[in-house]
């Protein structure tokens, strides 16, 4: 249902910017978790950022402690694009970002915000074929 592109990425100074891009294509119109995932060498893939819609379209936005106050993620009204805005970069944050789209079912607005099943790769159904971002000197 879903087919998702990541762009932005590449190599980068420790304090500088990236901003990925992640195209979404969808075939049936649904109400989607966008998220954002990287994986660094030898690591298992790790939770980002997030951005959904409620039906009356609330917004609401979720970060990785490590990320918070340094990224950005924000998408349009149509929701067929994500961003990343990454400020600050460090060392750490090179890896691998995947986009990654789920879709909630019956899960209540309430149960997203709260619950830690969304920020697990595991509940997270399509993805793209990630983007590379390194930070280096």
């Amino acid at each position: 249902q879903v087919r998702l592109e990541e762009s932005g990425g590449g190599l980068m100074q420790p304090g500088g910017s990236l901003r990925l891009s992640c195209a979404a294509s969808v075939r049936t119109k649904l109400t989607y978790i966008m998220a954002w995932f990287r994986q660094a060498p030898g690591k298992e893939r790790e939770f980002v950022a997030r951005l959904w819609w409620t039906n009356d379209y609330t917004r609401y936005m979720e970060y990785a402690d490590d990320v918070k106050g340094r990224f950005t993620i924000s998408g349009d009204s149509a929701e067929n694009m994500i961003y990343l805005q990454m400020n600050s970069l460090r060392d750490e944050d090179t890896a691998v970002y995947y986009c990654a789209a789920a879709t909630p079912g019956t899960a209540s607005a309430d149960y997203i915000r709260l619950s830690d099943s969304f920020r697990q790769k595991t509940s997270y159904g399509y993805w793209g074929q990630g983007t590379q971002v390194t930070v280096s000197s």
